[in-house]
């Protein structure tokens, strides 16, 4: 079994017509693969309704981070 342990990986995605770089690790970037497959969505909109969730937070995380939060919440909610 391949380690889980790697660097994360900078990729560019665009919300609301913005383009922007999200770094996450590999298995943050396989799960939004996986939900954005599942929900039948590309994985922009999922991330851009991610942004737009942690935006109406007290006190909004960076995205990366609520990418992340994000994907754990639904995958043990």
């Amino acid at each position: 079994m391949p380690t889980p342990y790697h660097p994360p990986i900078k990729r560019s995605v665009e919300i609301a017509g913005h383009k922007t770089s999200i770094s996450l690790e590999p298995v943050f970037w396989d799960l939004l693969r996986r939900v954005a497959t599942r929900e039948a969505v590309p994985i922009n909109a999922l991330v851009a309704r991610i942004d737009a969730e942690r935006l109406e937070a007290e006190t909004p995380p960076g995205l990366a981070s609520a990418i992340r939060v994000w994907l754990v919440v639904s995958e043990l909610g």
